[in-house]
């Protein structure tokens, strides 16, 4: 069953080729070679490595750097728009680093200056200057974040959730990325040669693209994303399956998602990195699935280098060039063929008719995603509503607080009792074997705990085929320690294992690898609101499907960047962390408890909350399914939050039980998982405990119960007996 096509009706991009359509065209014509030695941060090493870095007329620190690569595609993508998108989706894994690195090497430690740090803001700054109101979705995938936002907006125009969704992906130059690929010995000395026989890595490049998607055409013909597929290896945290399993896994989703055969493909943007075994492994899962039929086939990052988050949007980009240009890009850097990979990259640039485009994208992690671009039109659909679809019923659940694992949580909770606090590292572990965890610091550890103790029981036909993690600001405990052992050595030995252990996406790829789960396997980062999105990115990718999901979000205190980076925890009363996990499955059946995201829009517009209560049908709707509120007041946006709550329960005029949970859980970017799980469990119970509302146990009636966000954004999730 295909998904149908959307169309690309504005794209913009940035990347070392030039600014534009126009430049890119240009040098890909000329198959330009646009590495260099220069970088935008110092560099103590008696030799440069080739980088592809973008030419930015403004040096200086603010807006990070990667905000200014997403602000200068986006602004292309909606040239002449003067209707804002109703969604974005974008995929980075850099953020502002590239500022923070700079501040925490001059021991800067004013949180104002680190406002821009988080994944998230790189979206949410676009939202704010295209005037969107609707989700803001960050996707952290590593090197396949930017098709993975792409596959995201397309279920988002499908579901019928939106009109027209801008997404794309954004990374710059950092220190964290520069030395942390050298460290694992990934990076060519000489600039990455793609598929080249003597090939000895990639060049680490900085860029950014952004696609307009909508169901409707545009003025002028445009090309159309008619398809889009992921996986996960499952096999180990940086080094991809040796045959190539989940590459040709995605290849496949893509090609049926789309409702063509491989006979249809007249180019493969190849992923091409230039590393020994990410090329190998590709290598053999296009001959695996095209067999002698294979068409031409090129990577462009021996003339870009590779920009991480963005290459996935840039080369989705490169492949309406293509199309539209009737152009086949060379492999730049190729010049002899390797026996071992048996394909030779097409060597010079290829002139003629180019109808259908395959792409992939691979990730640290074993994420895969590949995307298929077409000038054939194909006709736009909408998938069945929800109500039409069974709903995702809660199957297993876990979470994890300062008082200790779920049952510990349960009875402080309920007690009325804070759980806030850091939970020590012995009791985290519980049930974790150590061979498990002796290389992993505290986020991939509580992300490991909730997905064994949710899990817990699940028989062989329960268990998770994809993961959907949140997290606010990623594995602090890595990338702290990454960066005070690069500045202590004057840039000589950073750890490679802190660097492998501090992509956002490492804590969903070791879940990956615990479960054995092949599916799409997506981490999102978008602040408070991380676990909102990855119950949005769960439910969006398994609309035709009842493979069961885990989703779950997690945050980790460190005690210097906790602080630095999030204003709630400089407001809190003592430190505090944790997470909640959630065992899904798409499916009918009677008395178990379902979960959704029914709302996710912006904080600020005045009418924000009509909208919610509209969502949720109305005062009176509201009264018949609802019997209790959980609602998420951040510490930082305190009172703006409680003035969305007041307006909520007038214009609602709800009388039932409004639990502010954050006052008991503490203040950390996946609070508001635990409170899912903490109302799942009132649910399944049918009465919230007196302790919560000041007298006797307060009975749900058979009603159920909905968590509610609030402060920059506005989310609601509800938790309802089916």
């Amino acid at each position: 069953m295909t998904g149908g096509a959307v169309y690309i009706v504005g794209m913009g991009i940035v990347s070392p080729l030039g600014l534009g359509l126009d430049e890119t065209t240009d040098a890909l014509i000329n198959a330009r070679r646009a590495l260099t030695t220069a970088s935008p941060f110092p560099i103590a090493l008696p030799r440069h490595l080739p980088v592809g870095a973008v030419s930015l007329a403004d040096a200086g620190q603010s807006p990070p750097r990667t905000h200014r690569l997403a602000r200068l595609a986006a602004d292309r993508a909606l040239a002449g728009c003067d209707i804002p998108p109703d969604a974005i989706v974008l995929g980075t894994t850099t953020g502002g680093i590239l500022t923070t690195e700079s501040l925490f090497e001059q021991k800067i430690d004013d949180p104002k200056r680190y406002g821009l740090h988080a994944l998230g803001s790189v979206a949410e700054d676009i939202a704010r200057r295209s005037g969107c109101v609707g989700p803001v979705i960050t996707v952290s995938t590593a090197c396949s974040s930017g098709a993975v936002a792409i596959k995201l907006a397309m279920e988002m125009l499908r579901r019928g959730l939106a009109h027209r969704v801008l997404a794309g992906g954004a990374d710059s130059l950092c220190r964290l990325t520069y030395f942390g690929f050298n460290a694992l010995q990934l990076i060519d000395p000489d600039g990455a040669r793609p598929l080249d026989r003597d090939r000895r890595g990639m060049s680490v490049a900085e860029g950014a693209a952004m696609l307009l998607l909508s169901l409707a055409p545009g003025d002028v013909a445009c090309p159309q994303i008619i398809g889009a597929g992921l996986s996960c290896d499952a096999y180990h945290a940086t080094t991809p399956h040796p045959e190539g399993a989940g590459a040709t896994a995605a290849m496949r989703a893509a090609l049926d998602d789309a409702g063509i055969s491989v006979a249809e493909i007249d180019y493969i943007n190849l992923h091409g990195t230039g590393t020994i075994d990410n090329d190998l492994s590709e290598a053999r899962a296009v001959k695996t699935l095209f067999g002698p039929g294979l068409p031409p086939a090129s990577s462009i990052k021996g003339a870009t280098g590779h920009p991480l988050a963005a290459a996935g949007a840039i080369e989705a980009v490169v492949g309406a060039l293509s199309i539209d240009c009737g152009l086949i890009p060379a492999n730049v850097g190729y010049r002899t063929i390797d026996p071992a990979l048996g394909i030779a990259p097409v060597a010079s640039p290829l002139r003629g008719p180019v109808s259908t485009v395959l792409s992939n994208s691979f990730g640290f992690g074993g994420n895969n995603a590949s995307l298929i671009v077409s000038r054939t039109a194909r006709r736009p659909e909408t998938s069945p509503s929800a109500s039409d679809r069974p709903g995702l019923t809660i199957v297993g659940r876990a979470c994890l607080t300062g008082a200790g694992l779920t049952d510990e949580t349960h009875r402080a909770f309920f007690a009325g009792h804070a759980c806030r606090g850091v939970l020590a590292g012995e009791a985290l572990a519980q049930g974790l074997a150590p061979r498990l965890i002796r290389r992993l610091k505290r986020l991939p550890q509580m992300a490991l705990s909730l997905a064994v103790h949710a899990c817990d029981g699940a028989d062989a036909e329960r268990m998770p085929v994809m993961v959907s993690f949140g997290t606010a600001w990623g594995a602090l405990s890595e990338t702290h320690d990454f960066l005070e052992r690069l500045i202590e050595t004057g840039q000589q030995y950073p750890s490679p294992t802190d660097f492998i252990g501090s992509v956002h996406n490492a804590p969903a790829g070791q879940i990956a690898m615990l479960l054995g789960a092949k599916g799409a396997n997506v981490t999102t980062s978008g602040g408070d609101y991380s676990f909102e999105q990855a119950l949005l990115a769960a439910d969006l990718l398994t609309r035709q499907t009842a493979d069961p999901i885990f989703v779950a979000a997690a945050d980790e205190h460190h005690p210097v960047f906790s602080p630095l980076f999030d204003a709630s925890v400089r407001l809190a009363a003592q430190p505090a962390d944790g997470g909640g996990g959630l065992l899904l499955q798409r499916r009918q059946a009677k008395g178990a408890t379902c979960i959704d995201l029914v709302h996710y829009g912006a904080g600020e517009p005045a009418d924000g909350m009509k909208a919610l209560v509209q969502a949720l049908g109305g005062a009176a709707a509201m009264d018949r399914r609802f019997g209790a509120v959980m609602v998420g007041l951040p510490a930082a946006r305190r009172k703006q939050a409680q003035r969305q709550l007041d307006s909520f329960l007038e214009l609602s005029r709800f009388q039932g039980a409004v639990i502010d949970y954050r006052r008991l859980t503490g203040e950390f970017g996946g609070a508001t998982a635990v409170a899912s799980v903490l109302a799942t469990e009132m649910v399944a119970r049918g009465s919230v405990p007196g302790p919560l509302v000041g007298n006797s146990d307060q009975a749900l009636n058979g009603k159920g119960m909905l968590v509610l966000g609030l402060g920059d954004f506005i989310t609601a999730i509800r938790i309802v007996p089916s």
